[in-house]
């Protein structure tokens, strides 16, 4: 993989990632909610109108141009596995964002992602 497509497909799972955030950002200000027909058009005026909801989709539509310039150039077989970097990346932000934990048993899994995307990027 040449760089252009590894920054193409590391671009790709950082705007996922990215995405994800600002979506948990956005439903952290809302509040929990459940749709019912008695509440779906306030909580949905809510959700559309939440700038980090709103930021999280915009980063999922830039996302997707991304990924698709990444699957011209990279075989999917490598490109689609890469998407787990996301899972770190999530894991640690959310950590410090907004003080998930990050116990070991995590840390463990996350080191096995790391080892499982060093090995297909290497195939």
């Amino acid at each position: 993989m040449n760089a252009v497509a590894f920054s193409l497909v590391l671009a790709g799972v950082l705007l996922n990632a990215a995405a994800q955030l600002l979506l948990k950002a956005g439903t952290n200000r809302i509040g929990e909610f459940a749709f019912s027909l008695d509440n779906v058009v306030p909580i949905g005026i809510k959700v559309a109108s939440s700038p980090f909801v709103l930021g999280g989709l915009a980063c999922y539509a830039v996302s997707v141009v991304v990924w698709i310039m990444a699957l011209s150039r990279v075989p999917v077989s490598v490109a689609y596995p890469m998407l787990s970097i996301g899972y770190i990346v999530n894991a640690v932000a959310a950590w410090l964002l907004f003080g998930e934990s990050l116990a070991a048993q995590k840390l463990v899994g996350i080191g096995f992602i790391v080892v499982g995307v060093w090995l297909v990027a290497r195939s």
